[in-house]
């Protein structure tokens, strides 16, 4: 990588990490005016951060011989760092670091969680279903994931209650939202959701009224499509 395509890179990692609090983009994340694949560049930076470290402990360890090729500079490695101490989490998957740190950063501005799925969606994660998914499966995590969680009040839920909740993807909980919106217009006339209100759809119990503040908050960042859906209800910003 050249260092004008590093630098380039780094400064819409600075961005987005500035206006998401976090530098953990899914894969298909883009941003900024030009629409740059940023999730692919971060995947990128924390393979070869992986690399860095991996070779670091073989050479450690007596090898020699290993190519450099491939591994992040000292320097690149802390310009990251600086952005996000967790950008490149060792011993789990930058989703769970994602949904912890969102977690986090909730109960910090609100003190409480979530407690069932579609109450809390925070850049598309539903925060209750991922809460409940960390409970049902809490044997399966590293001590050191299961201190975090706790250090934020979630705790194992027991195995009587260990039961996995149905994982959705993000288009599968924006079109079940959807759902709830479109059904609360059809019988009120109006989508003046109040903030603490939750919709039974096929028995289910969505809460439309996070989501709805959650899209208005979120507005500037919705693509076209998914603002055009909810401004067809009757959506106003």
């Amino acid at each position: 990588m050249q260092a004008s395509a590093w630098e380039a890179g780094l400064a819409v990692a600075r961005s987005y990490a500035e206006a998401h609090g976090h530098f953990l983009p899914p894969a298909t994340a883009v941003w900024g005016g030009d629409g740059f694949p940023i999730g692919v560049w971060a995947k990128n930076q924390r393979a070869a951060a992986r690399k860095t470290r991996e070779n670091a402990a073989r050479r450690d360890a007596g090898e020699t011989g290993l190519s450099y090729a491939g591994e992040l500079s000292q320097e690149r490695m802390e310009a990251l760092d600086a952005l996000d101490p967790g950008w490149a989490p060792q011993g789990w998957d930058v989703a769970w670091q994602r949904n912890y740190r969102l977690a986090l950063a909730h109960t910090r501005a609100v003190g409480t969680l979530p407690t069932g799925a579609g109450e809390l969606i925070v850049q598309g994660e539903d925060l209750g279903t991922w809460i409940a998914g960390q409970r049902a499966g809490w044997e399966q995590l590293t001590p050191a994931q299961q201190y975090l969680l706790e250090t934020i009040g979630i705790e194992s839920s027991g195995e009587d209650e260990a039961v996995r909740p149905v994982r959705r993807s993000q288009d599968e909980l924006w079109e079940r939202n959807m759902a709830a919106a479109r059904q609360f217009r059809d019988r009120e006339g109006h989508l003046h959701v109040p903030r603490q209100h939750r919709e039974e759809v096929d028995g289910e119990l969505l809460g439309l009224g996070s989501f709805i503040a959650n899209a208005r908050r979120r507005a500037a960042k919705l693509s076209p499509e998914r603002r055009a859906d909810l401004e067809d209800l009757g959506m106003r910003w």
